[in-house]
């Protein structure tokens, strides 16, 4: 039985314009619609090995960036330093909050709040 690597709908994110346009309709149908090779295939007019093939190239390349250019590897780091930054200024307002500190600690959350919101839009 072949076993989702779910990893590899974060690099297709990052990096599935540089494969070609089949070939990441073959993975995004994988990976994002959740359909089996079978499903593909049939879809396709391709062999359910075809349609493996295909994924296992797909994923070989980006592997092969992520590798080089370690993009979403960086990405996920960033999105980490955030999150936890954000948790502690949240911790920071609780503990006004429970000193009798509530516009203080309100300020601190609306702080927390648009950070995050700003590095999330796309």
């Amino acid at each position: 039985m072949y076993v989702k690597d779910l990893g590899i709908g974060h690099l297709l994110d990052f990096y599935g314009n540089t494969l070609p346009e089949d070939q990441r309709d073959v993975l995004t149908a994988y990976y994002f619609e959740d359909l089996s090779l079978a499903e593909i295939a049939e879809g396709r007019g391709l062999t359910r090995q075809g349609v493996r093939a295909s994924i296992k190239r797909g994923e070989k390349h980006l592997l092969f960036l992520e590798e080089r250019l370690g993009l979403c590897g960086e990405y996920r780091d960033r999105e980490k330093t955030l999150s936890d930054a954000v948790l502690e200024i949240r911790r920071i307002a609780d503990k006004l909050a429970a000193a009798g500190k509530e516009e203080d600690a309100e300020s601190l959350n609306v702080a927390a709040n648009a950070v995050f919101a700003a590095y999330t839009q796309k």
